[in-house]
């Protein structure tokens, strides 16, 4: 992998860390009010607050997007359509059907997560369309 993706996938992290602590607050939330069975839905409720707030900063800071917003934002939630369902099952699965700590659920779906929308995005919804393909 070179350099300028690793450089890349690194800011793409940090700007995930703030949709990160939307949905982490609303794990905790449904943890606190409804216990264990709730983490689930506040994991898929968190995902989607987090989201808005990744695909504003990923387009102008992670990869300077010049796309227009129609473009890439319907490309970015499609792809994060696929990252929820992933949270979605991988949480239901780890803490629903194997007992897991909700917390430790959470991280993994989480990283799972960030390899899916990083590669996704890098991949199709920011890929600047080379001169000689258009």
């Amino acid at each position: 992998m070179s350099k300028p993706v690793i450089r890349q996938f690194l800011r793409f992290a940090a700007v995930g860390l703030s949709g990160t602590a939307v949905q982490y607050a609303c794990v905790a939330i449904a943890l606190a009010l409804y216990g264990k069975p709730a983490t689930v839905a506040g994991s898929a409720i968190g995902y989607i607050l987090g989201s808005v707030v990744n695909y504003v900063l990923n387009y102008f800071l992670t990869f300077g997007s010049g796309k227009s917003h129609v473009e890439a934002a319907s490309k970015y939630f499609a792809v994060l359509a696929v990252g929820w369902c992933l949270n979605l099952g991988l949480m239901s699965l780890f803490v629903q059907h194997w007992d897991w700590h909700p917390w430790l659920a959470q991280v993994i779906t989480t990283g799972i997560g960030l390899c899916w929308n990083f590669t996704g995005s890098k991949l199709w919804v920011f890929k600047e369309v080379s001169a000689k393909a258009e």
